[in-house]
């Protein structure tokens, strides 16, 4: 049962029946004002919506929680309700239904996660890498979080279709074609062909900086002329106005402005050292000098149908799949679809002339735009040379989605740097008739380093995801290593079992130390924390996990055969009863997730269910307990306890181990 959910229900009958339908005919914003209580001596749950009910009933808080505790019908599940302070109401479950739900889980595979209802279609769009570069850790956070979203929805009874909306017909293929026909080594290419191609990638892509940055030179420099000329007179203005109160913001304003005008001149100043201080990348520099504008037309030569770009395409794509996929299965992620931009490039056609139609699309400087009310950037559809643009894919996507896959909802597990871009779709896409997709963008922060900037190698080059997954995995061999030939009666586990562990943790801890932040917030990458044995890592919840599996496997208890015994279970002590709520409210964790899309939630609830087992581990002898009954109780709970943490770090996309 979720007796969060339940317990809101009744508060809002009791509200329903309260406050007359002419003064509120909605009463859930107030029902859902009753939360779990942070300190157990205020019970298991508090409802403070008497004091705003207060001022709109015009009477004393206290009153209004009187009135609302005696139309509340908790007799079966509450203790009697206490009134604190100015009208806190405080819920206390009754013992003995704890009890009763918690033997209820023993034989329920769902461990009391109800299926929703009336279940909703989703597509959950996350990860979507360009398919000819090697993933780094900026597709990290999109892919967990995606992947968590997916396993959480389908565990609650949506449909979901996971969609990996690649990268694969780009300008990024122009360049890789341009770089294939003029620069590939053909040996490299046999041998390892993608790591080739993203070698290619990476070559034109610098030699066509280069140029941009010779050529922009001059007018850089006179842009940081200038903006210093402007940092002066704001100076100047406020030694002569001391008191205004808007000249010390003009000058911040254009300290920002010269900061990143001349950040721009160090940028193309570093990209021309690169070449300039290379003899081989000079002479391919002079050789190529309209690099940048020929790779752009290898582009257009592939959309436009060029029998080789495209026998090329043909040839290439197989091949970086491939390298995708190996990554995913090293993460255990599976996606229903991978349908690339390339799947809806027939369709582009259509949408600009729908656009058109419909009057929303028109010309601005020979492209074609949309033009958003309250939005200064146009949407644009349509280039002026005629090359469509992402605007232009997404909006033929939210169209396969809902006229083939009937979806009600689509989730966009996108970094927060997109989200102009998706107010721009979203809109454009209600004013095309298309509003019928719920459609969200489930933004995140970044990945920092030590010196709070996007994390990178020392060398400054972005951290490959293969080379992080293979750290963690390194770093967690010698952590589990350590801890094994540290047991004081001897090592357990033999090499493969430890090589095993140790994926198992460092693979783990990198996707739980992404998903336990605030999905909003950046944070610092940080290894010591992310494979810690305390604190809240995935570590110590697979810890929590392998402990309860020790205790059954070094004393030959057969769990299944403990199920199926059944028996009772007793909450004696404060330990074991909240052991059992914090079991029991697996559900309300789980439906709080999808709330706002927050895998973090579930994080939270998984490392405070370690707290408690690790409390009532301590408080709560087991194998030692002298009466058979109550040691019965406390294995079924050890059992209840490893479940719950197994299928919650799996929704994660984390595995456990059972030793370790």
């Amino acid at each position: 049962m979720n007796f969060l959910a339940e317990l809101r229900g009744r508060l809002r009958t009791a509200l329903t029946e309260l406050i007359p339908s002419d003064v509120m005919t909605d009463v859930g914003p107030y029902a859902e004002m009753l939360k779990p209580t942070q300190d157990p001596k205020f019970g298991d749950f508090q409802a403070n919506c008497a004091m705003s009910l207060g001022k709109l009933l015009k009477k004393p808080p206290r009153d209004v929680a009187t009135d609302i505790v005696a139309r509340l019908k908790l007799d079966d599940l509450c203790d009697a309700p206490e009134i604190a302070g100015p009208g806190f109401i405080n819920l206390k479950l009754r013992t003995d239904r704890l009890a009763t739900e918690a033997v209820a889980l023993i034989h329920d595979d769902r461990l009391g996660v109800v299926a929703v209802p009336t279940p909703r279609t989703f597509v959950v769009d996350y990860s979507s890498p360009n398919v000819a570069k090697p993933m780094h850790v900026g597709h990290l956070r999109s892919t967990v979080i995606g992947q968590a979203l997916d396993r959480v929805l389908r565990f609650l009874g949506h449909r979901v279709y996971s969609d990996n909306h690649v990268g694969d017909w780009g300008t990024q293929f122009g360049m890789i074609i341009y770089g294939y026909k003029h620069f590939r080594n053909e040996a490299a290419y046999q041998t390892a062909p993608v790591a080739e191609l993203a070698r290619l990638y990476r070559l034109v892509n610098q030699l066509s900086d280069y140029h941009e940055a010779v050529k922009t030179a001059t007018a850089l420099d006179a842009a940081v002329r200038l903006a210093e000329t402007a940092l002066s007179e704001a100076q100047r203005q406020l030694a002569a106005n001391p008191k205004d109160k808007d000249a010390p913001k003009a000058v911040k304003k254009q300290e920002a402005v010269v900061a990143e005008a001349k950040a721009a001149v160090n940028s193309a100043r570093k990209k021309r050292e690169a070449i300039d201080n290379d003899p081989a990348l000079q002479t391919l520099a002079a050789a190529h000098p309209q690099i940048a504008e020929l790779a752009r037309q290898e582009t257009a030569k592939l959309h436009a149908g060029d029998v080789d770009n495209v026998a090329l395409w043909k040839a290439f794509i197989p091949q970086c799949l491939a390298a995708l996929e190996s990554m995913y299965q090293r993460f255990g992620v599976k996606f229903d679809l991978t349908l690339g931009e390339s799947f809806y490039n027939p369709m582009l056609t259509g949408i600009v002339d729908d656009l058109k139609s419909r009057g929303l699309a028109r010309e601005s400087d020979g492209a074609t735009c949309v033009f958003v009310e309250g939005n200064a950037a146009p949407f644009i559809v349509q280039k002026a040379d005629g090359a469509f643009t992402y605007a232009t894919t997404d909006l033929a996507t939210i169209r396969y989605r809902i006229e083939t896959l009937h979806a009600d909802t689509a989730l966009y597990v996108v970094d927060a740097r997109q989200g102009e871009h998706f107010q721009l779709l979203f809109a454009t896409a209600k004013a095309m008739g298309l509003g019928q997709l719920e459609s969200r963008h489930v933004s995140f922060g970044t990945i920092l380093g030590d010196d709070r900037r996007p994390f990178k190698t020392r060398a400054g080059d972005t951290v490959g995801l293969e080379s992080l997954l293979d750290e963690a995995i390194a770093r967690a061999r010698a952590i589990v290593d350590e801890n094994d030939d540290g047991k004081k009666d001897g090592p357990e586990l033999d090499t493969a079992t430890r090589a095993d562990v140790a994926e198992i943790v460092g693979i783990g801890g990198v996707i739980y130390a992404d998903l336990h932040h605030n999905r909003d917030s950046d944070y610092i990458f940080s290894w010591d924390k992310m494979l810690a044995k305390t604190g809240d890592t995935a570590t110590y919840i697979q810890y929590a996990y392998a402990r309860v599996r020790g205790i059954f496997a070094r004393n030959n208890i057969d769990a299944d055969a403990l199920r199926q015994a059944g028996g009772t279970i007793l909450l004696n002590t404060p330990a074991e009863r909240q052991m059992a709520l914090q079991l029991l409210r697996f559900s309300e964790a789980l439906s709080d997730v999808v709330v706002d899309y927050r895998p973090n939630l579930l994080t939270q609830y998984l490392y405070d269910t370690a707290n408690s087992f690790a409390t009532f581990y301590e408080q709560c002898p087991i194998l030692k307990e002298p009466d058979a009954t109550v040691r019965n109780s406390r294995l079924l709970l050890c059992d209840l306890t490893a479940r719950v943490l197994k299928t919650g770090l799996n929704l994660l996309g984390i595995r456990v181990a059972e030793k370790m």
